[in-house]
């Protein structure tokens, strides 16, 4: 089963896939795939209805993807959560995980246009599994318990300009990770009982040329461990989206040239799915 929200940007409405593949309409059910339907056993309440047959089936061609999950309230993201990548960025695998912070408004959908702010000449991709909470977690006792507040899982994009992030950062990196279009997310929110968040092959590509090739299996600190670890420092929130690191094989490293205008990622995670950006430079004036 996989949540879906298709339709022009602002105006996407909630759809299900289910197991046969085909597309089905919740709008029955709720206005939207947001925080307050994952805290309202939404995903329970979709299959209920997918087994009594009560959703229409829908024509879902040429209708455009857009984020799986509507306006979080939080992006929160690991940094150097796999060892090959810290060690290509030059630093040894953290002790402690790294936190940082999107903006919300960087998630679009999985095939939308990634732009280049005017003066970026340092614009990274980074393949990262997202974890969307379902349930408040506040001091979980155990990285197990962590299980029970996640949600699903989607494709994420945790595009970087570089030289915002390390050179004019101020210490910090939030310059580099908040511009606008900078998280492609989706194209499907996977309820978290169908997978196993370790064991997921991450790739990305620019140009049709391999960049990333590795392992959910890989990453320093885990998914429950991380959930958990969050939680001891702040409350998330149904709808949250925490964006689990990025392995080895980024321009950061030096291999690769940085993206430029007209370059198309595509980034893709084992059963979550596949998505899409052409990049394009804002011009001013």
């Amino acid at each position: 089963m996989e949540l879906l929200r298709l339709g022009p940007l602002g105006d996407e409405h909630p759809f299900v896939r289910d197991d046969d593949g085909v597309v089905r309409d919740l709008s029955s059910l709720t206005s939207d795939i947001d925080g307050a339907f994952l805290a309202a056993d939404g995903i329970a309440r979709v299959r209920a209805a997918l087994a009594a047959g009560t959703l229409p089936e829908t024509d879902a061609a040429g209708l455009r993807i857009g984020a799986p999950i509507a306006r979080p309230t939080a992006v929160i993201c690991i940094g150097m959560n796999y060892a090959a990548h810290a060690a290509e960025s030059g630093a040894l695998p953290p002790e402690h995980p790294v936190v940082f912070f999107k903006h919300p408004n960087t998630i679009v959908g999985p095939d939308d246009v990634v732009l280049l702010p005017p003066h970026a000449e340092k614009v990274d991709w980074e393949v990262e599994l997202a974890v969307v909470i379902g349930k408040t977690a506040r001091y979980l006792p155990s990285p197990e318990a962590a299980r029970d507040v996640i949600a699903g899982y989607a494709v994420s994009n945790d595009v970087s300009e570089r030289a915002f992030q390390i050179e004019v950062s101020g210490g910090q990196w939030s310059k580099g990770k908040c511009a606008e279009t900078f998280n492609p997310l989706g194209p499907a929110l996977v309820p978290a009982d169908e997978v196993d968040p370790q064991a997921l092959r991450l790739r990305s590509f620019v140009n049709g040329e391999a960049r990333q090739d590795s392992s959910t299996a890989d990453m320093v600190f885990p998914v429950l461990e991380l959930v958990h670890h969050l939680s001891q420092y702040m409350v998330l929130e149904p709808g949250d989206v925490v964006n689990t690191g990025t392995p080895q094989g980024v321009a950061l490293s030096g291999r690769f040239p940085y993206l430029a205008d007209g370059d198309e990622m595509r980034i893709e995670i084992e059963g979550l799915g596949v998505q899409t950006q052409r990049v394009e430079r804002v011009r001013l004036g």
